[in-house]
């Protein structure tokens, strides 16, 4: 079985390019995971996903416990298998939703009591039975089960927050076990407050993983804020494993996560944003059901790869999501999608050649200058 590990292979400023090892292939770094919550990607075939230039997805650890169950697709081969994905899968623990669905859970040392949201069933995760779902899962990288505050919060919550994850990473780490050819990601969390992301990057430093997760951010702050305490969050971190920014984000946080020493995101804005008809190009953020397109013969961006600028008008795209049909979703996903795997591409590239700031520069002067002028 091929090992698992990280190798930095270049490095611009703080922006890092390198390859994360699994047996199910590689990850190239900066990586951006479509994410697939259900063991789907809304709107996309697996290997349409694929051909975007994805490595990697991110599964959901809550959604899919609760609906098939884990204990069902293992028994059905593996998430792998069952959603017809033979790269690398990334599930996060279920600790998003102690957050998102604080008014159905029931959040104790042990764990978190929920309320199933589909049907009100009473479901318990802990971190030892995060880390089970994961396994039944078969997921090549595991987060260890954490909590955070919805931003802002006080001090004392935060604090009191970020040691409980602590003593559940801990938690984690025992129960995850010695599983080659799968990787455990530890959560750093802390707020806002740069004494307590150490106490937290020490904690988990001691404990030993595989790679580093900063959460608890994109939950409120704001981009500045956000962007501060990476300043200082990022670099407590262990050089030589990779740094996971959780739930982030739009092109230009995604950038600047990466100008900050990131090396992987997640994010459902391209998919969401396709369904609902916003399209994120080189010129910036358009919308597609604007009546400006309505008799418009050009392609979205036409130096872009994907099918919905190769081979339909913003006419039809118009039309068709105008129209409510299926296509439209389809396309749209496709194109934002293929829009954020070009972004990696580009930075990867630029990081290697040693142009990060130009390139940079440049991916901020094409989106200020807004879209085409109307015909």
């Amino acid at each position: 079985m091929t090992s698992t590990g990280f190798t930095k292979h270049a490095q611009d400023g703080k922006a890092r390019s390198g390859v994360i090892q699994t047996p199910r292939g590689e990850i190239r770094t900066p990586a951006f995971m479509p994410v697939g919550t259900a063991a789907t990607v809304k709107a996309m075939m697996p290997e349409s996903v694929a051909s975007t230039g994805a490595d990697i997805l991110l599964g959901n650890t809550y959604h899919l416990m609760l609906r098939p169950t884990a204990e069902r697709i293992a028994k059905l081969g593996g998430l792998h298998k069952f959603m017809n994905w033979d790269k690398p899968i990334l599930t996060d623990s279920g600790g998003f939703q102690v957050m998102s669905l604080a008014g159905l859970r029931k959040l104790t040392e042990r764990g978190v009591t929920f309320k199933s949201h589909i049907d009100g069933s009473k479901h318990e995760i802990t971190p030892e039975r995060s880390m089970e779902i994961q396994e039944l899962l078969g997921s090549d990288i595991v987060m260890c089960f954490d909590e955070c505050p919805a931003l802002p919060a006080d001090r004392d919550r935060i604090a009191s927050s970020m040691r409980m994850s602590m003593r559940w990473a801990k938690r984690s780490r025992e129960a995850f076990g010695d599983r080659p050819g799968h990787m455990l990601f530890g959560i750093q969390q802390g707020g806002l407050e740069q004494d307590f992301r150490q106490e937290s990057a020490e904690a988990l430093r001691e404990i030993g993983f595989d790679g580093y997760a900063v959460g608890g951010l994109a939950v409120g702050e704001g981009q500045e804020a956000m962007f501060s305490t990476l300043d200082f969050a990022t670099d407590m971190l262990p050089e030589d494993k990779p740094r996971y920014l959780m739930g982030v984000g739009k092109p230009d946080d995604i950038v600047g996560a990466v100008a900050r020493g990131i090396d992987m995101m997640d994010c459902v804005l391209p998919s969401r944003s396709g369904r609902t008809g916003q399209v994120f190009t080189r010129m910036g953020v358009l919308n597609i059901k604007n009546a400006r397109h309505m008799d418009d013969p050009r392609p979205l961006d036409e130096n872009c790869s994907c099918p919905a600028c190769q081979n339909y008008s913003r006419a039809y795209l118009h039309h068709v999501f105008r129209s409510q049909e299926i296509i439209s979703s389809m396309l749209l996903t496709w194109h934002n999608l293929q829009y954020y795997q070009d972004i990696m591409a580009g930075m990867r590239e630029a990081i290697a050649a040693g142009r990060f700031t130009q390139w940079q520069a440049d991916f901020h002067a094409g989106r200020a200058q807004g879209d085409i002028d109307p015909l």
